[in-house]
């Protein structure tokens, strides 16, 4: 890894990087249009399910390449000081983002007493402030240590009523006080330190087939055995559900090793073979800016198709939401092609507002740019 480290071209941009990080936004974003549409998430027709299921891919792109993309800002820069400072500054900046701007952008209320969300920003933060210390660690070890973690997490015991709330922080996620917690720390931050021990890599085509190829596989063979790797087995589920969904099912809050397997296997068996796409391109240059703008977009969307079908906005759009009042009332309920088709609208809205950022981005040289 060193050696293939020090031949790396710091100077060149990835553009496949920002191609694939492009997607992981566009797919969050129709997850997100799916919270305010009160469909459910991972059910119960086919097509809810895989409406849900494609956006799997989305937390764990954005926490791997997010240390590919630390490991690649220093090998440019070469200050390992610098690249500590950085992290824990933006990390900082990111939980003070999601428990402020993008708190009242969930909710569109005020009710800071009542409600915390500690979602995928809030972890992103933490993990980078982590990763400050990590990244004085030798190569290897990174890499051991994070993948020892990833694989071996599942064997930690289920939760009970004697769960701290710093595992419930850390693992076992869940209320804590008002802090409501659905990202926690492990096994994000061992997710963000295999990419950032990725960077060494990543230019190495053959490479990256074979790592993505193989958890791909090692998906499907320890799925297939059903004994380890996932608390939710398939085989338990009900028979009536369709095999495949059953077998694709596998657990989000905390990330199992399977669901990594599965998500991060083809996330980067494909990132060697994407290229020339310029709209997702756009978006994967400024993706907390896409982030911090598209909640409050999709929200006030739902507002307005709420205005349209019933002729006022739904209470429950202004409710401690999505995580403390999740069920939508009566007849609120979205179609699934209105799903699809507000998720169209928003990311049309954003194209522009994200170019011209972009823009001002690759031409100004302001340091406070590089936290948004």
């Amino acid at each position: 890894m060193s050696a293939v480290a020090a031949d790396a071209r710091p100077s060149e941009r990835i553009v496949s990087i920002d191609i694939l990080r492009g997607a992981v936004m566009v797919l969050m974003a129709l997850d997100h249009v799916r919270v305010y549409s009160g469909l459910p998430p991972g059910g119960p027709t086919p097509g809810i399910f895989f409406a849900r299921w494609v956006t799997h891919f989305c937390a764990p792109a954005f926490f791997f390449l997010a240390g590919t993309g630390a490991f690649l800002r220093l090998q440019r820069r070469g200050d390992k000081r610098e690249m500590s400072r950085f992290l824990v500054t933006r990390g900082l900046f990111l939980v003070f983002l999601e428990l402020t701007v993008l708190r009242v952008a969930w909710t569109f209320n005020f009710d800071f007493q009542h409600y915390l969300l500690a979602g995928v920003i809030w972890a992103l933060g933490w993990c980078m402030v982590l990763l400050a210390a990590i990244i004085w660690l030798p190569l290897p070890a990174i890499a051991v240590a994070s993948l020892a973690i990833i694989a071996g997490h599942n064997l930690l015991p289920p939760p009970t009523d004697a769960v701290s709330p710093l595992g419930q922080i850390l693992y076992y996620g869940g209320p804590v006080g008002i802090l409501a917690v659905l990202y926690v720390i492990v096994p994000w931050v061992a997710v963000m330190a295999a990419g950032y021990a990725f960077g060494a890599v990543v230019r190495r085509r053959d490479v990256c087939i074979a790592i993505g190829l193989g958890a791909t596989v090692l998906f499907l063979v320890l799925r297939g055995i059903d004994a380890y790797g996932d608390p939710r087995h398939w085989h338990g589920m009900p028979a009536q559900v369709p095999f495949v969904i059953r077998f694709l099912n596998t657990t989000k809050y905390p990330a199992s090793l399977d669901y990594l397997l599965m998500t991060l296997g083809p996330t980067i068996l494909v990132l060697p073979f994407v290229k020339g796409q310029r709209v997702l391109d756009t978006f994967g240059r400024v993706p907390l800016f896409f982030y911090v703008l598209h909640i409050p977009l999709i929200h006030a969307m739902a507002c307005v198709v709420s205005v349209i079908r019933t002729g006022a906005i739904n209470p429950w759009l202004f409710t401690n939401h999505p995580m403390m009042n999740p069920e939508p009332p009566d007849g609120y309920t979205w179609s699934l092609w209105l799903l699809y088709l507000v998720w169209i609208i928003v990311i049309a809205m954003l194209l522009p507002v994200c170019h011209w950022y972009a823009r001002i981005k690759a031409t100004r040289r302001s340091p406070w740019l590089s936290y948004l």
